[in-house]
């Protein structure tokens, strides 16, 4: 019986000492290269093995090959005890071994059974989540060389949306608007944010949507005023209702017209999107066993500001209290992300606390985390993630994410006094100067730069300092009052 519990660590073994030599040549033979071939591809050839665990097909061979193994390895364990048994082994022996290799087959089956859900789970997040062949997208780029695409891209731009279609609410809005600029060689990723209250925000010169807004998006005729249905978090729900046909063929219209218009109010191209459902956000945090984070100062779970007078305020049902390293479930995270009643520059505070959220869910998706939760991470991600990436990048993405994990996550600061002290007329020009000599700082120079004028251009208004590591900016430094 122990000797047909240790073969179980390598089949075949116990044939050999069974006096089956050729049986157990065999089966020892074929196990030992399966965990050889294993090995090499784990560490000469991961790449390899993402991709081939992103592909919905070979997903689908996994899972029956994983069943077939597991089937094969209990017929050894079995088949191998039957002939280690001895003939003149009593009833309460053979009942006692026969429990134990029973419980060693159970071992087997349920663990690949784990994996088999765990396959299982990863195909539907793929299939349901990434585009496939038939996806339709006016923006997304075209990429020639597969293999290696960020000889194409030197730095990804990725756009984040946070959409609030929720229950009881009326169309989607995107309250949560940022940019994560990659550097492909070497992870290192800066985030933009813009408020969600930019009014103006440009097209690009060549799209139909220019000529629909010359001077940006809103109404010329209702004067210098706040035009609420003009901000930049209700463009996603409005342009593709009143101006759908403009856009061309794709899947998610509203994504498409942020991605022209974020990119050209800052100067990027914006390759793809990623659009966060909030309700799918608190799941994921959830199922991560949530996020560490340090609160500077009290933040609103809920509230509203209901309409002119604070006797119409809904008030918050309660508040994030103020500490360094807090354990948030997915609730309170989602709502560290998001609340804002009550507090001072709300919008601005919301988006640095949105950062260093994101910073925190990167810091906690560690492999052994996700692998350990995995069905639960699947399962949020399908009601988390709307995108336009295709499924073909999906390797080179996840290599490229491991090498943002251990790089330096920073913010570019757009310098919201000068740029934008109100949303109504922001400085994109200015901004765009800012972008760019944060991504690609100039070398300083000993020619005199001439004095500024003190006119609102874009030299005078745009800052050339690099982004601010984001670490520090989510460090804990409580805010009296």
């Amino acid at each position: 019986m122990l000797l047909a519990v240790l073969g179980a660590a390598v089949p075949g073994t116990a044939y050999l000492v069974a006096g089956r030599t050729r049986l157990g040549v065999l089966v020892t033979g074929i196990t030992v290269s399966a965990l050889g071939g294993a090995a090499y591809l784990g560490l000469a050839r991961r790449d390899d093995v993402i991709a081939w665990a992103l592909d919905p097909n070979l997903l689908l061979w996994m899972i029956a090959g994983l069943g077939l193994v597991a089937l094969g390895w209990v017929a050894i364990v079995v088949s191998s005890y039957k002939m280690l048994r001895p003939l003149q082994a009593g009833l309460g022996a053979r009942l006692f071994g026969s429990l134990v290799i029973g419980l060693v087959c159970c071992t087997i089956a349920s663990g690949s059974a784990l994996g088999a859900q765990n396959l299982v789970a990863q195909r539907s997040l793929v299939r349901k989540v990434f585009a496939g062949g038939h996806s339709k997208s006016a923006t997304r780029p075209k990429i020639a060389d597969k293999k290696d695409p960020w000889a194409q891209l030197p730095r990804l731009n990725l756009l984040l949306l946070g959409a609030d279609d929720g229950a009881g609410r009326d169309g989607t809005r995107t309250d949560t608007v940022m940019v994560a600029s990659i550097d492909t060689k070497t992870g290192d990723t800066a985030l933009i944010s813009l408020t969600r209250n930019f009014m103006r925000m440009p097209f690009p010169k060549d799209s139909p949507l220019h000529k629909q807004f010359p001077t940006g998006y809103w109404d010329p005729r209702l004067g210098d005023t706040e035009q609420m249905e003009y901000y930049l978090d209700a463009m996603y729900r409005n342009v593709p209702r009143d101006y759908g046909d403009l856009l061309g063929e794709s899947d998610n219209k509203g994504a498409d017209v942020l991605k022209l218009s974020v990119g050209e109010a800052l100067g990027l191209k914006l390759h793809y999107y990623l659009q966060i459902n909030l309700s799918g956000f608190e799941q994921m945090v959830t199922a991560l066993g949530g996020i560490t984070v340090n609160i500077n100062y009290k933040v609103p779970i809920g509230g509203d500001y209901g309409g002119p007078g604070p006797a119409d305020d809904i008030l918050p049902s309660g508040y994030l209290q103020p500490g360094p390293n807090q354990k948030l479930n997915g609730h309170d995270a989602l709502w560290f992300a998001r609340g804002r009643f009550g507090v001072k520059g709300s919008d601005i505070a919301r988006q640095e606390r949105q950062r260093c959220t994101i910073q925190a869910i990167v810091e906690r998706a560690t492999p052994q985390n996700v692998l350990t939760h995995y069905q639960e991470v699947a399962k949020a991600g399908e009601q988390l993630i709307r995108t336009d990436i295709p499924q073909t990048m999906l390797g080179n993405l996840v290599t490229l994410g491991q090498k943002v994990k251990s790089a330096k996550i920073s913010n570019v600061d757009l310098d919201k006094e000068k740029n934008f002290p109100n949303g109504r007329n922001p400085n994109y020009a200015a901004m765009r100067l800012i972008v760019e000599n944060a991504l690609h700082p100039r070398k300083p120079s000993n020619t005199p730069t001439a004095k500024p004028t003190g006119k609102p251009t874009a030299k005078a208004t745009g800052k050339s300092s690099a982004p601010a590591d984001l670490a520090s900016s989510c460090a804990y430094h409580p805010v009296s009052g």
